[in-house]
């Protein structure tokens, strides 16, 4: 039996509507996590007061 590789293949970002992932680089022990960037899902405006009656 062949021993596992150690590395790992280079992932392409990933992109759907809300979010994209990319590929973090490996820890001390090896591991390989994903960093998932959130895009903005809704405005924010500024808040104004509502006119006296």
């Amino acid at each position: 039996m062949s021993e596992q590789t150690k590395s790992r293949p280079k992932v392409p970002e990933g992109k759907a509507r809300f979010f994209r992932t990319k590929q973090m680089e490996p820890n001390e022990k090896g591991f390989v996590g994903y960093e998932t960037l959130w895009d903005n899902l809704q405005k924010e405006v500024e808040y104004k007061a509502p006119k006296r009656p």
